[in-house]
């Protein structure tokens, strides 16, 4: 994983920089998981293909990319661009983050039950960093993930959500990271936004999410991830999730980042004794998307239910890696990904189910689907089960295949055109999973998102 020196000379001097201005002001042990950090990103240098884990995802365009950290606080911005993308009608808090820094202005935080907190992670590292010093990277380990320990040196922002025990929080929290190289800092002249060449500088954010829900609580999470331009920028995210007992999270990620950008992503979930976990997670946008979703079912009974669709075309890349680890006994596991590729894209799925020793009773199923509306559209697929116990019920499969031929025949037959049964088709498909999804706004603008990508397609396999 080790790359040539000058390749990490800019993330050093940039580390160095930051560390020099405002060390001082944050608690030491901050500064130390900060170091700690960035000395194991170096040590461990950008993930290759010879690892098993990025043998299908190269990451040389973003390691030849320049990037540089927005410094600015985002303050405003005009609303008309984001209405698209905002839940103030439905949302009990709205936090908004522009180039990977709180936007005030933006952000609206009412109707929030007593003892909840969701805030900025800048201004509770600030003010009151002891409140998460418990969980804030305790969970996500950076020890053997370079872009998390990338991250954990340059975590900086993002969102801090707390549910206190005993409290149901009805509506959803928002999280929306808006991202723009048009927002960002300046670059070295002649350097044109949005071509990704792998000269000149484009924004970086590295948000920081710490979500911790108590015991005998409920909450509903939403993260969306948006650009606003056709631009070149990388969004390096992690997200650490704890559930106490008896917890219920429902948690939501949508990824509509600008198709000429880099989306590097890890949510890290633990769960204790007798909680609920499911999450749904939508991929449309990104040039280069590498999620990586890890659960672990810490607590006896614990359930979790992880769900998926990535749509994909052009020359969009979309890596999805899954463990869920079963580590205590009569805990439970569903998790269905589903995939549309189209164009000359590509997608991965690696999915593996850990079941220790001490999980006696496990119950886990895992599927992976894949539908490629093109001959030139790649999927690999890798579902995984390792199992150190014999008293479990275990399944896994993946299939990938084309439109049904005897479902397309039967429209045809009954005078629906080529594209119409094709387009009918992979709506079926896809509806499965948004139909799972339990917040309506949502639901209802990425069905409308799907049927007008399905509209254009089918007008441009029309078009001679």
């Amino acid at each position: 994983m080790l790359q040539v020196a000058e390749e990490l000379d800019s993330y050093r001097v940039e580390f160095e920089r930051i560390e020099g201005d405002s060390a001082d002001s944050r608690a030491q042990w901050i500064n130390q998981i900060r170091k700690a950090a960035f000395g194991r990103f170096v040590e461990l240098g950008f993930p290759t293909t010879r690892l098993e884990d990025w043998k299908y995802t190269n990451v040389a365009p973003i390691v030849k990319t320049s990037f540089t950290r927005d410094g600015r606080a985002w303050r405003t911005l005009p609303v008309e661009p984001l209405e698209p993308f905002t839940l103030e009608e439905v949302a009990c808090a709205q936090l908004v983050f522009v180039n990977g820094h709180y936007s005030s202005d933006l952000s609206s935080l009412e109707k929030l039950p007593e003892g909840v907190t969701v805030s900025s992670l800048a201004v509770v590292l600030a003010s009151t960093p002891a409140s998460v010093e418990a969980h804030l990277a305790q969970h996500a380990g950076y020890h053997n993930q370079a872009f998390v320990a990338l991250n954990t040196a340059f975590m900086e922002d993002g969102a801090f959500v707390s549910i206190p025990k005993d409290t149901i929080v009805d509506a959803p929290i928002h999280l929306l990271f808006i991202s723009s190289a048009r927002l960002g800092p300046p670059v070295p002249a002649g350097f044109k936004r949005g071509a990704n060449d792998g000269g000149g500088s484009a924004p970086v954010a590295y948000p920081r999410n710490l979500i911790v829900v108590g015991s005998h609580s409920q909450a509903r999470i939403i993260e969306s991830y948006v650009g606003l331009e056709h631009d070149v920028y990388l969004t390096n995210v992690v997200t650490e999730i704890v559930g106490g007992e008896n917890a219920v999270i429902d948690y939501y990620k949508v990824q509509q980042e600008s198709e000429e950008a880099f989306h590097v992503a890890t949510v890290q979930a633990q769960l204790g004794h007798s909680s609920t976990f499911s999450s749904h997670a939508i991929d449309l946008g990104g040039a280069l998307v590498r999620n990586d979703l890890n659960v672990v079912l810490d607590g006896e009974g614990a359930e979790c239910t992880l769900n998926g669709l990535y749509m994909v075309t052009g020359r969009q890349h979309v890596d999805n890696h899954t463990r869920i680890d079963h580590a205590q006994p009569h805990c439970s596991s569903r998790e269905l990904y589903k995939g549309i590729l189209d164009g000359k894209s590509r997608g991965v799925f690696s999915g593996k189910i850990v079941v220790h020793k001490a999980a006696q009773k496990t119950d886990a199923k895992q599927a992976n689907k894949n539908l490629l509306l093109s001959e030139d559209a790649v999927i690999d697929s890798k579902p995984q089960l390792e199992i150190f116990n014999n008293d479990v019920k275990c399944t896994h499969g993946t299939t990938i295949g084309q439109h049904d031929q005897e479902a397309m025949f039967y429209l045809r037959s009954r005078g629906v055109d080529l594209a119409a049964a094709g387009s009918l088709l992979t709506y079926a498909f896809a509806s499965e999973m948004l139909g799972r999804i339990k917040v309506g706004p949502v639901r209802a603008r990425l069905e409308a998102l799907l049927l007008t990508r399905l509209r254009d397609g089918a007008a441009s396999e029309e078009t001679p």
